[in-house]
């Protein structure tokens, strides 16, 4: 099987599917083609940021490497892989890490689909410095539309030589060479106080919003005296954990679960807890749409959701977390979600959960109190 069959076989599930989305863009091919010169047979390939499996196994299809590692920060994402590879008859020829030691050590070419927030880049730059062979290649590709000149700045900081290359198909690749010394002490996660909460956020480069308050987040805690008190509580798509937080220092006598597809909004939703005395009361899962949490088995849950997948607009993801929202609430429990007023999702709240109320609305949010019928 050539590349261009294997990324017509690509599948984005379990995650959204639609028209306008693919499991696979003109990055991935450049990428590909870009470190065809620089990959021999021994050498120790690391694929980052990889959507739905299109590097990792282009990497097994075209460069001749017979193991990849791989990092993937959303869970969705590693589902596919996995799904893609089955598919395709690669299973077991790649190896899952989390951004540490063991995914970088001794690497000598690293493929890097570029992230959106250069907070991520940076921690994922810093990791490759700090872990990889001395004369590792990075290759960090993007479409041109959602590159800036801060992502070359990033990365010129921790390597000698960045080299950005001619675009093609709307795509471009950077290649960064001679890794310089790596700083002593690890700058993610990043800690800081929210004096406005009375609680310390911690925050790896993915989360959402960073160790920030977010305005939605901001504007649905404003309600968290209307919220009941539950035994059962859920924060999904939890980001940094503030929202958890928050609801178990309010509820001391709640079980309260944090959840989120993103690896490093876990990790830093349980750095949050921590820092706030929370470690033993605050469950934080990676997981996808509250998949392992039992039917009926929640009687709050909370929810900002995104209205973006990737880099489109696109309103998927919220409804794959008000069908989980649907099957995880018991009955009579309750969902209070706060999200942009144009979105307008109340019906779809209504039709998905069951009776929705207006809570309240500012000039861009809409909260609401939606009970499991």
């Amino acid at each position: 099987m050539g590349v261009e069959a294997l990324f017509n076989t690509l599948s984005r599930l379990p995650d959204v599917e639609a028209d306008n989305l693919q499991a696979f863009d003109a990055t991935d091919r450049l990428l590909l083609d870009t470190a065809a010169d620089l990959v021999g047979p021994d050498t120790t390939v690391v694929v980052i940021g990889d959507r739905y499996g299109a590097l990792a196994l282009g990497a097994l299809v075209g460069l001749g490497v017979g193991h990849v590692r791989v990092n993937q920060d959303l869970f969705t994402g590693r589902l596919a892989l996995r799904r893609n590879a089955t598919s395709a008859g690669l299973h077991g020829r790649f190896t899952e890490y989390e951004l540490s030691r063991d995914l970088l050590d001794g690497a000598g070419v690293v493929l890097l689909q570029l992230p959106k927030s250069l907070a991520e880049l940076e921690e994922i730059v810093d990791a490759v410095v700090r872990f990889a062979a001395p004369d590792a290649v990075l290759l960090a590709g993007g479409r041109v539309k959602h590159m800036s000149l801060g992502m070359n700045e990033v990365l010129e900081r921790y390597f000698s030589a960045v080299q950005p290359q001619l675009a093609r198909q709307k795509s471009r690749v950077l290649v960064a060479r001679a890794p310089k010394p790596a700083a002593d002490e690890h700058p993610f996660p990043l800690v800081e106080s929210l004096p406005e909460l009375g609680i310390t956020v911690c925050a790896h480069g993915a989360a959402f919003s960073g160790a920030r308050l977010d305005i939605g987040t901001r504007y649905l805690l404003t309600f968290l005296d209307k919220m009941p008190a539950s035994k059962r509580a859920v924060d999904l798509g939890c980001g940094t954990g503030i929202l958890a937080t928050m609801y178990a220092l309010r509820h001391p006598d709640a079980r309260v679960v944090a959840t989120d597809q993103s690896a490093a909004a876990v990790a830093s939703a349980k750095a949050t807890a921590a820092a706030n005395g929370l470690g033993d009361r605050v469950a934080v899962i990676h997981d996808d749409a509250m998949s392992t949490l039992d039917a009926g088995s929640a009687d709050l849950i909370v929810l900002n959701p995104p209205f973006h997948l990737g880099t489109s607009v696109h309103a998927g993801a919220a409804l794959r977390m008000f069908q989980a929202a649907a099957r995880v609430l018991a009955p009579g429990g309750e969902l209070w979600t706060v999200y942009n007023s144009h979105l307008q999702y109340r019906a779809t709240l209504e039709r998905i959960i069951g009776p929705t109320v207006e809570e309240g609305r500012n000039p861009k949010f809409t909260v609401t109190r939606s009970r499991k019928s």
